[in-house]
């Protein structure tokens, strides 16, 4: 069995570009944990790594029960990582597909409550996906948790643009083509990509995200929704809310994280209500992205 310091590391939970993540016995303290270390090709990157041990001290930082909590961090072989509890139930990616409308709808809301709290700490995850939010089965009923902070930026330094990270599919237009700043609500809108995803156990704009949609794609008939999808009264009044979560512009948008959660735990009915509508046009949102998209790429080809 592979050691990483006092760590026996177990089974591989998962591995991206710059980390893995192991599930590893600690004997000193008698209990499971996870242990994300960097991968090789990026031990040398000082940047990387820089970054890598941002991550484990942000986590340290945002001291809640919603965040999952880092409590080492050590260095072998040159490769720095860090230990975490270990989380039993899974990720939310392991639910898509395998919930009924209720549990959806409260998971949803769950990560909402989540998000919200990194929110108040002022950082952004930038990369919200049912893989990068836990669920804790040791709660009754189970909590969500949110994990992985490699791609989080202090909401202070949001404003302007900065290097495009996370995933395709759950990107806000904002975030994908940085054609402005971005705050909390890119978040947002990716929480909206997860409330779907679990209604309807796919992607509402597939996995390249809305950006890659032609203009027939974009019509009325192909805009996401819920309705129709389960055969419970849950998804009653959750097609505007969606809709709103998912809008191009920021500001049609919920406008915070804990919002959002609180519109799904009511069902959306209240939201329709108020909002009056199902959301923005869809030919409306395809051509404010087209000529977003337009004049940034004029204004960048003009101050060459």
């Amino acid at each position: 069995m592979q050691k990483l310091g006092r760590y026996l590391l177990e089974d591989r939970l998962g591995a991206g570009s710059f980390a893995t993540v192991w599930k590893a016995y600690d004997p000193e303290l008698d209990t499971d944990v996870a242990v994300k270390v960097l991968a090789d090709n990026w031990a040398s990157n000082a940047d990387v790594r820089e970054r890598f041990l941002a991550e484990a001290r942000l986590l340290r930082r945002i001291s809640s029960p919603r965040v999952v909590r880092v409590h080492d961090v050590g260095v072998q072989d040159e490769r720095p990582y860090f230990v975490m509890d270990y989380v039993r139930g899974g990720t939310l990616a392991e639910q898509v597909g395998h919930c009924g409308p209720a549990e959806a709808l409260r998971l949803a809301a769950e990560a909402g409550c989540a998000v919200q709290v990194l929110h108040d700490a002022g950082v952004i995850h930038r990369d919200v996906k049912p893989s990068n939010l836990l669920l804790d089965a040791g709660r009754t009923p189970a909590a969500v948790l949110v994990a992985d902070l490699g791609s989080a930026k202090q909401l202070a330094d949001a404003s302007g643009l900065t290097v495009t990270t996370g995933t395709p599919a759950y990107m806000a237009p904002e975030q994908a083509f940085q054609t402005s700043g971005f705050d909390a609500r890119a978040d947002v809108y990716a929480l909206g990509v997860v409330a779907f995803e679990l209604l309807t156990g796919h992607k509402p704009f597939g996995a390249g995200g809305w950006a890659t949609l032609t203009p027939a794609e974009a019509s009325a008939s192909t805009l996401p929704t819920v309705s129709g999808e389960g055969e419970s009264e849950a998804l009653d009044g959750i097609d505007a809310l969606l809709r709103a979560a998912l809008s191009f512009d920021p500001d049609d948008r919920p406008q915070s994280a804990q919002i959002f959660a609180d519109a799904l735990s009511g069902g959306g009915g209240e939201w329709a209500a108020r909002t009056g509508s199902s959301g923005p046009r869809p030919g409306v949102v395809w051509l404010a992205a087209v000529v977003t998209f337009l004049v940034t790429a004029g204004l960048t080809w003009l101050a060459r």
